[in-house]
């Protein structure tokens, strides 16, 4: 088994036994440019671990026209969790010797262009985890969309994962739950904007007190479902 084999065997289990469902490593060399970090900072890290966890699909559930207090507190839950484990695998890549960069599972920092750090969902895609879909988000060959992402940067050499060659297909469960229309048959057509406005009206509304919605993610369960 050659180095990178045996560091991505480690780093697997160690996530997996965390309690992690996805687990994928991608060639981040050329998407790193797009990262909101410092050039001298994005520029160490090869690699980007992509780690997911299913969410509790009775959760998602109770969810009918609008998100609810439960997934709010199940999405921040979620959320902790995600950032907690992407601590402890990155400190495990630490104390191999290696450098290792945790990027917080929903911190966005330009609003206008709802922008975070690192695109999760990039990172996803290029490791494996499953493909972009109509509803602008990862969907997985297991859970569909009901899957909340994080990502470590780093320069263990690991072996990489690819992307899939999966779409949508036919299914079109998405569009017709969207409340803001925002779903289109061809996913380039996804409309930022009105997704957004929708999720600030959740937000105004007294809801939530963060721009989520959760209706599309309900609507997409993968084979699991």
């Amino acid at each position: 088994m050659s180095p990178e084999d045996e560091n991505k065997k480690k780093l697997k289990k160690f996530a997996h036994d965390a309690g992690l469902d996805l687990f994928g490593v991608a060639d981040i060399t050329e998407a790193r440019e797009e990262f909101g970090l410092d050039r001298m900072v994005r520029r160490q890290f090869d690699f980007g671990i992509s780690l997911g966890k299913h969410l509790i699909r009775s959760v998602l559930e109770d969810i009918k026209d609008s998100p609810t207090v439960l997934y709010f507190h199940h999405y921040r839950q979620l959320n902790y969790f995600l950032d907690r484990t992407a601590f402890q695998v990155s400190s495990f890549i630490q104390e191999a010797g290696y450098k290792a960069l945790p990027i917080p599972a929903s911190q966005i920092i330009d609003w206008d262009k709802q922008l975070a750090h690192v695109s999760h969902k990039r990172v996803a895609f290029l490791a494996g985890l499953g493909w972009i879909g109509r509803n602008n988000l990862v969907v997985t060959p297991e859970f569909g969309s009901q899957v909340r992402l994080v990502t470590i940067l780093t320069d263990m050499p690991l072996t990489l994962d690819k992307p899939v060659e999966l779409d949508c297909e036919t299914c079109t469960k998405c569009l017709s739950f969207c409340p803001a229309k925002a779903i289109k048959m061809d996913k380039k057509d996804f409309d930022h904007r009105s997704c957004f406005e929708k999720l600030k009206e959740f937000k105004r509304r007294g809801i939530v007190t963060q721009h989520i919605c959760g209706i599309c993610v309900k609507a997409c369960r993968g084979k699991a479902g």
